[in-house]
């Protein structure tokens, strides 16, 4: 069942890359990185709860990390494209 779970975050997932390609703004961009933060995270504790493998919850940390840092990036930097 948790697989299934997995498999529906992963495809949630999926659904920003459009938005995090074509944007159009820099805004849109960042928002659409931090949903493929968010269903990498849930997607990585979802498979760690279902094989009970500890290392992936430490993997999802280390995720939730970098997005954290990506958007105070993003906010520091006033919204700028590069």
């Amino acid at each position: 069942m948790l697989e299934f779970l997995a498999l529906g975050a992963l495809l949630a997932t999926l659904a920003s890359l459009p938005r995090l390609i074509l944007g159009p703004r820099p805004a849109d961009r960042i928002a659409a990185a931090q949903l493929a933060g968010t269903g990498t995270i849930a997607t990585i504790i979802l498979l760690g709860a279902a094989t009970g493998t500890p290392a992936l919850y430490d993997m999802a940390l280390v995720f939730a990390a970098l997005a954290a840092v990506t958007g105070l990036a993003f906010v520091a930097l006033g919204g700028r494209s590069s």
